[in-house]
């Protein structure tokens, strides 16, 4: 027994550890398939022992949101499904009634309400009992519709989903290898819960409707399927499904197994639930899963192989990636002969080893993995020089996960790679220097800083006579140089390649510290991760990266190539001598403090309370009760909604509202 409830421990921290960095992080510390295999081991010892420990998976859905996004409570509990792996047990569980079958998408899942015909509120998931409020994201999600025909209160579930296209377009546009996103859904959760909708309107994130919640005064005939037509009939896009019964469930699952791989968006299983919502609610729940349906994961097809070896691939920023070389086998009809192992902490804990028998499987039926080593002979050896310039590698540890670095300041893939962020679209979008030209202008010696490519004048001979150029091709090169000497200093900063720090977060610290170069180089951590969306991880390494003389100096020399456009402010100062107290969640703006700072740009001023010196008092919910607008309308000060405010800044200010209160 005590050896037992020592595993349960381990089982415990393990799928907990997982299930924070998988839901709350938007990480993965394993694969789904170990996460099932050891969510089984443990759900089997606790049968076995009748012991529940504390703190259990088994017993708790999703995870503690960690955001700075408001939270809020749901309404009814959102519970997790029961599951199973065996066709014949989803038979069964339909028994004698019609049901629906569903792709169980890989995404992120949001509660939208609406309220007389437009999007009032949308929540995620969060841990199944309180979510985050990210309305102002849903809004730019590309298929939900912001108002709709039906006027009464209506409440529906859905999952937000980015496809595999987006996926690979945005994975595209990410020069540095290990700053790609892993999976769809580590993606769609991130852009999801952006604190600036700008980035979620980029990464196009879809909601499919699965289930409806509330539908006030409509009659659904008490069939799950009129509700999800109904929903359709509104304007929502509705999860794929098929009607079926115990009788046609073998070739209903076969027809989602066979469209897995023209499915757009990423499934890790079916749903199944009953047709008939008074006998699905008959039912009731246990404590943490329906009884009215249930989830149907794929059993993964698994093949034995032979490891062969294991492929080590350096990236910009020093990390060099494990791939594993194995011999070719068919999985769900595709050849696979490589799988990414993704760190060295995965490496020693498969105790991999050349020659070594392993099992290979599809993740979701789509990405190649390793499932298990069956030798586990432990004898690789994990180089200890870079494989492409020969410098040394070290092993570093962050988060309690190891992995490989080249150390070389000076190796060429890094040095490739950073010029080729620099000259991306979003950076300093220099067109025509490919990674293989700048490969080429490398190892040449015309590049060694960022600052060379605004002197490749000075090798004009050189270029025009390589192959591939010429003097149309070096004509055009030099031009679109001199159009880049023009740009932003958020550019820049995104273009010098600082760890996590993408154009988004670029643009908030200029904003902050107000293009002052001087002032960013300099700010101590502290000041950094206290500006909305940047947090402790990207202030360590923008600080990190200035604290390296070298790299000021650096940038130092680039600057004096450039043209900085000085950001814009309006001169007329539509709200000098303003008096603004916000309120309330906001529609059209990130966070209190977005508006603040418009206001501010205005001229206008912000404080926390409403007195007789307030001017406007800015909330949503014009007409609630609430101390704020009670004392407002005491004093007589007026109540503007976003839309009011916004109408204040056009040309045309609407009713007067520019002039001094009464």
């Amino acid at each position: 027994m005590d050896q037992k409830l020592k595993r349960m421990k381990e089982l415990n921290t393990l799928l907990n550890e997982a299930s924070k960095a998988y839901y709350a992080e938007s990480r993965e510390l394993m694969s789904n398939f170990d996460y099932d295999r050891l969510y089984d081991e443990l759900q089997a010892l606790e049968q076995e022992t009748g012991i529940i420990l504390a703190q259990s998976p088994t017993q708790r859905v999703g995870y503690e949101v960690l955001s700075s996004l408001p939270k809020e409570a749901h309404d009814t509990p959102m519970l997790s499904l029961d599951k199973t792996k065996d066709r014949e047990a989803l038979a069964d569980f339909a028994g004698g009634q019609t049901c629906l079958l569903s792709w169980k998408l890989d995404g992120l899942t949001i509660v939208l309400t609406y309220q007389e015909g437009r999007l009032a509120k949308a929540v995620t998931r969060g841990n199944g009992s309180v979510g985050e409020v990210i309305t102002n994201n849903a809004r730019v999600f590309q298929n939900v519709p912001l108002q709709i025909s039906y006027k009464g209160t209506l409440v529906l579930r859905g999952e937000a989903v980015i496809s595999y296209e987006d996926f690979e377009r945005i994975n595209r546009e990410i020069p540095e290898e290990d700053a790609k996103y892993k999976n769809p859904r580590n993606l769609c959760s991130g852009s999801v819960r952006q604190l600036n909708n700008e980035i979620t309107a980029k990464r196009s994130v879809y909601f499919l409707a699965f289930a409806l919640v509330q539908a006030e005064g409509v009659d659904f005939e008490n069939s799950r399927a009129k509700q999800l037509e109904w929903l359709r009939s509104q304007g929502f896009s509705v999860v794929e499904y098929r009607k079926v019964t115990k009788e046609t469930m073998a070739e209903a699952v076969q027809w989602f197994a066979d469209h897995i791989e023209k499915n757009r968006f990423p499934s890790d299983g079916l749903v199944l639930i009953y047709d008939d919502i008074a006998y699905g609610r008959s039912l009731g729940r246990t404590a943490k899963f329906p009884r009215d349906s249930i989830a149907f994961k794929w059993a993964d097809e698994v093949r034995e192989t032979t490891l062969l070896e294991i492929e080590w691939s350096p990236s910009r920023t020093g990390l060099i990636n494990p791939v594993a070389i194995f011999e070719p086998v068919e999985l769900e009809g595709t050849t696979v002969s490589r799988a990414s192992v993704h760190n060295v902490s995965i490496v020693k804990e498969l105790a991999l080893g050349i020659g070594d028998r392993i099992s290979v499987y599809k993740a979701n039926m789509i990405i190649p993995q390793i499932a298990e080593n069956l030798t586990k002979s432990g004898n690789l050896v994990i180089p200890d020089t870079c494989p492409v310039c020969g410098g040394r590698a070290e092993i570093l540890r962050t988060n309690d996960v190891e992995s490989l670095y080249c150390m070389n300041p000076e190796c060429q893939v890094k040095h490739v790679k950073a010029f080729a962020l620099f000259t991306s679209r979003d950076a300093l979008n220099i067109e025509g220097l490919s990674e293989a030209t700048l490969e080429k202008f490398a190892a040449a010696g015309f590049l060694k800083e960022f600052a060379d490519l605004f002197h490749l004048d000075a090798h004009r001979t050189e270029i025009v006579a390589m192959e591939g150029f010429g003097e149309k091709s070096y004509d055009n090169l030099m031009k679109s140089i001199e159009q880049a000497r023009k740009t932003t200093l958020a550019r820049v900063i995104y273009a010098l390649g600082i760890p996590g720090i993408g154009l988004a977060n670029a643009k908030l610290i200029c904003r902050e510290f107000d293009n002052d170069m001087e002032r960013m180089c300099r700010a101590p951590k502290e000041a950094l991760s206290a500006i909305v969306g940047i947090g402790d991880v990207l202030a360590d390494a923008f600080a990190a990266y200035f604290a390296k003389e070298s790299n000021v100096a650096m940038l130092e020399r680039l600057l004096k190539e450039l043209e900085i456009e000085k950001e814009e402010k309006d001169s007329q100062q539509k709200l000098k001598g303003k008096t603004f107290v916000v309120t309330g969640s906001l529609i059209h703006f990130t966070n209190r403090n977005a508006l603040k700072e418009l206001i501010e740009q205005q001229g206008g001023k912000v404080t926390g309370s409403v007195t007789g010196k307030t001017d406007y008092l800015i909330n949503n919910d014009i007409t609630s009760n609430s101390s704020k607008n009670k004392k407002a309308r005491e004093l007589q000060i007026p109540i503007l909604s976003e839309e009011d405010f916004l109408g204040m800044l056009s040309e045309e200010s609407p009713s007067g509202l520019l002039s001094e209160k009464q």
